[in-house]
């Protein structure tokens, strides 16, 4: 069987058991009390999440995988070069991919009418799993349409796009966990991947941490071009943007129209 045939399967496999891993040790370990209880968030951001991925089912009916899956045989893609072979092949496109991300994420700060759309995952004035999930259905189609274009330039190696999309989506629920690891352990993973308490930094009510820490696996690319935030652990450190930071929060329609009300400085 071929790594594209397992892709939906090992993709969901990873997707449960990170989410529902995550959500144990946060209720065990929590960093600090959430605003309003889980059940409320876990309804609300899911209900986000099936509509992102029912609209980029129908809307995009293709994935990076299957993508670079189909131009193997081709002569185009700047790692579609067997001489250079596997091994160097696969290091640089599971990097490049994320440098990708890194790139896609800062432009969503950068650029006003992405920045519009990204508003609504940052609006939320908690930080726990749930939030890697509370995004709009315009920027996972932004996101995907950044992957497939990033595939189809490099069309790397089947296989490190699989490895890149299963260490992205556990990363993702990682980063958002409502916890934090030992100090000690956090030296050593902080060098290698996003931690909870780095990503925390880049949710943060102050714009100057918002404008930091962009990475989505790796955070090299945040050190190497000036964007990198040491991991912080102050449990009072307001989280979110400063309109949400009072009120009720936002149910699942007005997270849908939020791109579309208001300024989003």
């Amino acid at each position: 069987m071929h790594w594209w045939q397992t892709e939906g399967g090992a993709y969901w496999a990873v997707f449960v058991a990170s989410f529902l891993g995550v959500a144990i040790w946060e209720s065990i370990r929590p960093w600090r009390e959430l605003s309003e209880r889980v059940e409320r968030r876990w309804v609300r951001h899911g209900s986000l999440l099936l509509l992102s991925y029912a609209a980029s089912a129908i809307l995009i009916p293709a994935s990076p995988i299957l993508l670079a899956a189909s131009l193997q045989g081709s002569r185009y893609g700047l790692l579609n070069r067997p001489w250079l072979g596997a091994a160097p092949r696969w290091i640089v496109a599971i990097l490049l991919l994320d440098l990708a991300r890194y790139g896609a994420h800062r432009a969503m700060h950068a650029v006003p009418i992405l920045w519009r759309v990204h508003h609504v995952h940052h609006s939320d004035p908690d930080f726990d799993v749930s939030t890697s999930v509370r995004a709009h259905p315009m920027e996972v189609l932004f996101l995907q349409l950044t992957a497939l274009a990033t595939v189809a330039i490099l069309v790397p190696p089947v296989g490190a796009v699989s490895v890149q999309q299963l260490l992205s989506v556990f990363e993702t629920f990682f980063s958002h966990a409502n916890t934090s690891l030992p100090r000690w352990i956090e030296r050593v993973i902080g060098a290698l991947v996003y931690t909870p308490d780095a990503h925390r930094m880049h949710h943060a009510v102050d714009v100057r941490l918002q404008m930091s820490n962009y990475g989505d696996i790796f955070p090299w690319w945040d050190r190497l071009l000036g964007t990198y935030t040491a991991s912080g652990r102050d449990p009072g450190m307001p989280i979110g943007v400063e309109e949400f930071q009072r009120g009720a929060r936002p149910g699942f329609w007005l997270l849908l129209k939020q791109p579309f009300a208001g300024n989003r400085q």
